[in-house]
């Protein structure tokens, strides 16, 4: 569990080291292996300033209310519902940047005119919004169920939400989609024709992309971890 709380905690300084970070509004958490729990930022951290030790425990087998004193309460919902229907997931990350938001807002979605975006070609779901997540029967497993069998969704008019059987997976798909929505977002503010390939090109590119390496993830993860000063967890 220490080495899971050191990846968890990098994976947000990464995230605010690329500018992903939103105040402390989002939120990426770690499913502990074998156990109905996980964990998951406090809510009065940054990004920046997540270590090992702040990171809060999450048993979803406790009323969440329980946990709003020192954790924000969309996460708690949010992250327990997609736990609970995927046990496939291990790490999740929600997002509010500015392309990502932007682009769940677009009623065409993820376009698949960069390869960025090939990544998830017929791979990504969309949650219509429903104001903040602050209903674990409704909304929370409404947001769940539409995720499905999919690893990325896009909430409309409020960001992104990616997954992963690892940490190293999900920020894999966590950078693809930033990247995608990014040059989506730049190609179309060009307010000229563009291009794309066929559905044909599109879905091989998507099966060689998955398929390249084994371990998604876990080779740009390790180069990664140059980016960040050195940070030890003894407890």
């Amino acid at each position: 569990m220490n080495l899971l709380r050191l990846k968890l905690a990098n994976a947000y300084r990464l995230c605010a080291l690329k500018g992903w970070d939103n105040w402390t509004y989002t939120h990426i958490s770690a499913r502990l292996p074998g156990q109905q729990t996980f964990l998951i930022n406090r809510f009065d951290t940054l990004y920046k300033d997540v270590t090992p030790e702040s990171l809060a425990i999450v048993d979803m087998t406790q009323p969440a209310e329980s946990y709003f004193d020192t954790l924000n309460p969309t996460g708690v919902y949010m992250h327990s519902a997609i736990y609970k229907a995927r046990p496939d997931i291990n790490a999740i990350f929600h997002l509010h940047t500015p392309h990502g938001v932007a682009v769940s807002a677009m009623a065409c979605g993820l376009l698949p005119i960069s390869q960025f975006a090939l990544h998830f070609y017929n791979r990504v779901s969309t949650h219509p919004y429903e104001s903040l997540v602050l209903d674990e029967k409704t909304q929370a497993e409404h947001l769940a169920n539409d995720l499905g069998a999919n690893n990325t969704m896009l909430l409309q008019n409020h960001g992104t939400i990616t997954t992963g059987a690892t940490i190293e997976e999900a920020f894999f798909f966590t950078h693809h989609l930033e990247e995608a929505c990014r040059v989506q977002c730049l190609t179309l503010s060009c307010n000229t024709p563009y291009t794309q390939p066929s559905s044909e090109m599109c879905q091989k590119a998507c099966d060689d992309l998955l398929g390249f390496e084994k371990n998604l993830g876990e080779r740009d993860w390790n180069a990664a971890q140059s980016l960040l000063l050195p940070m030890s967890f003894t407890k």
